[in-house]
């Protein structure tokens, strides 16, 4: 296939909605929300039902890691067929095998047959679903807009998550207290056929062409040979790790935090989780005005620091209100840095290779992620919860100082290869 020559990056803020002025987009980020509520019942049950079932702060913490370690061990091979099969049907099937383990571990759960190993594998199954899902899912992001509009897109599609993080914990919480963990397995399970609706409709661009290589091996290795040779990914590749490493510390210690040390039930986890996310939604909305006042690297490490004191502060908190203001604040800091690392990627990318190069971008943010709430949990289990987040706000910073001088490419006014359609 011809590849063009590199165009000059073109991601100038537009307003935030605008992505959602085309009929597929719109369509497909409603549907997102509702299965991405669902998505968020299932992890508050999930955390909850772990804390019934054992004290042990170490297992507590293994939930948030069975959530990311698929997409660390499978990320490279799902970019590798987002990249040379039709990302339409790789979407449609990955969303039904996530809606069957939810089923089973409903079932199961209603049946009182599940011990903390079992909920840790099925969480970790449906979390492989996820993974094979998640290259593909970000590959056709420049297919449903224009490119102009990509950053906006991008924000949007975390903001779904992430309006969804500030509403499915809340009803999450009130599912386990009303009809138990069971409840919000099932309700997880329904959720997929939104996407599944949606998808299926879908017919893509006839112009949109996916290489053609000479199977996975080749495909694999070309992937990972492109992100070796692009140098204008490493920055955002290793400071997006360094970011998540201790960024996870929050969200892998706030179950044992809200539970153990706070006392509060499953109603106020919810509360508080969806804190998060109702924050990152406002995080999504205020980026594209903040790009009009800041560059992007002091953008990002405003948000890095942000995040960094919120997480301090939040190992002092004792009120449940204190607690949830917090977290919004920490859900928009948050927002901001993964959604500006994406949009780096993203922008630098061509189609190509694109689901690749997605994916290694997913096993680093990921693989940190389950790496760094394995830590965390068993540093939390040898000196307890509050002083665990203090060590992870310092790491915060540490991580900023260390890798600021690897430049973001944006800020570098490099272009970006797009291939000829």
């Amino acid at each position: 296939m011809e590849r063009s020559e590199p165009e000059k990056l073109d991601i100038d803020a537009g307003p935030a909605w605008e992505p959602l002025r085309h009929p597929f987009f719109r369509a497909l980020w409603l549907a997102t929300v509702v299965s991405n509520i669902g998505t968020w019942m299932q992890n508050t049950a999930a955390a909850w039902l772990m804390t019934s079932l054992t004290s042990s702060t170490l297992m507590i913490a293994l939930v948030q890691t069975a959530t990311t370690i698929p997409i660390f061990v499978l990320a490279l091979p799902a970019g590798v067929l987002a990249d040379i099969i039709d990302r339409r049907r790789l979407i449609l099937m990955t969303q039904l095998w996530m809606l069957a383990i939810a089923t089973l571990l409903g079932l199961l759960t209603l049946a009182d047959l599940v011990s903390p190993w079992i909920l840790l594998a099925l969480t970790a199954m449906l979390a492989l679903g996820s993974a094979m899902n998640a290259p593909a899912w970000l590959s056709i992001l420049p297919e449903l807009v224009p490119r102009s509009l990509l950053g906006e897109a991008i924000s949007l599609n975390s903001a779904s998550f992430n309006l969804a993080r500030a509403v499915g914990p809340a009803l999450g919480g009130l599912v386990v207290a009303s009809m138990g963990p069971a409840g919000a397995f099932l309700l997880n399970a329904v959720s997929f056929l939104a996407v599944v609706a949606v998808v299926y409709r879908w017919r893509r661009s006839s112009c949109v062409e996916q290489e053609a290589v000479g199977g996975l091996g080749a495909a694999f290795r070309a992937g990972i040979h492109y992100v070796l040779d692009t140098t204008t990914l490493h920055a955002a590749l290793a400071r997006s790790v360094a970011f998540m490493l201790c960024g996870i510390a929050l969200l892998a210690l706030l179950p044992g935090l809200v539970r153990h040390e706070l006392g509060f039930g499953a109603v106020a986890y919810g509360w508080v989780l969806g804190s998060f996310g109702a924050g990152a939604v406002v995080g999504a909305l205020l980026q594209p005005y903040l790009r009009h006042l800041l560059r992007l690297e002091p953008m990002i490490s405003m948000a890095t620091v942000w995040f960094a004191v919120v997480l301090l502060v939040t190992a002092y908190g004792q009120r449940l209100m204190v607690v949830c203001l917090l977290m919004m604040n920490a859900g928009a800091a948050w927002l901001m840095v993964v959604a500006n690392y994406h949009t780096t990627v993203q922008s630098v990318t061509p189609s190509w290779v694109r689901g690749r190069v997605l994916a290694v971008f997913l096993l680093c943010i990921f693989g940190a992620m389950a790496g760094g709430s394995a830590l965390w949990g068993a540093v939390a289990a040898r000196i307890g919860i509050r002083p665990t987040l203090q060590v992870a706000a310092a790491g915060l910073v540490l991580g900023l100082g260390a890798t600021f001088r690897m430049r973001l490419p944006i800020d570098a006014g490099l272009t970006s290869g797009e291939s000829h359609v």
